[in-house]
């Protein structure tokens, strides 16, 4: 009778057991999955690294090569690396630093930082101008254009967006 006794003792202490280890594999399991979910964001707007080829609004032709690169403090930048159209042209209309430098190898996209796959928070520069605006970037589901909004207010309401096309 005591051995009976003390094996059910056992099944039930196993049952509790697995109840223990059913909890702990649903937690386990949700948590991975938050995870991978996180990461897809960040994997995301690391997609947006790398050149990409604005097009000219008035004309539809090449403009130029901005190569959009992730620094060390997390922020994403982008300078332009080729002009097609006066590459000795310097941006006259400029201020500070940026005064009179020529235009191809200026950084132009600055301080973005990467929210829900989207890189936002930042500004660009349009040299053609001169003029600074709020910047967002976000890349389209083929992962080959990208819609970059320049904007007055950080809502992105007042502004225009470009479409830029990967380089390959």
């Amino acid at each position: 009778m005591h051995t009976l006794l003390v094996f059910v003792q056992k099944v039930i202490s196993l049952q509790k057991n697995n109840k223990h280890i059913d909890y702990m594999k649903k937690t386990f399991l949700l948590l991975a999955a938050a995870f991978v979910f996180c990461l897809s964001g960040f994997a995301q707007a690391d997609k947006i690294v790398g050149k990409w080829k604005t097009i000219d609004d008035k004309d539809g032709s090449a403009k130029s090569i901005v190569y959009i690169f992730k620094a060390t403090n997390g922020k994403y930048y982008g300078k332009i690396e080729k002009l097609f159209k006066e590459p000795e042209k310097l941006c006259t209309d400029c201020e500070g630093s940026n005064k009179d430098q020529p235009i191809q190898g200026m950084q132009i996209i600055n301080n973005l930082i990467e929210k829900d796959g989207k890189l936002t928070d930042g500004t660009i520069l349009d040299p053609k101008t001169g003029k600074v605006y709020k910047c967002n970037i976000s890349l389209d589901k083929s992962g080959e254009k990208l819609t970059v909004r320049g904007s007055l207010d950080k809502g992105g309401w007042i502004g225009r967006s470009q479409t830029w096309i990967r380089v390959k």
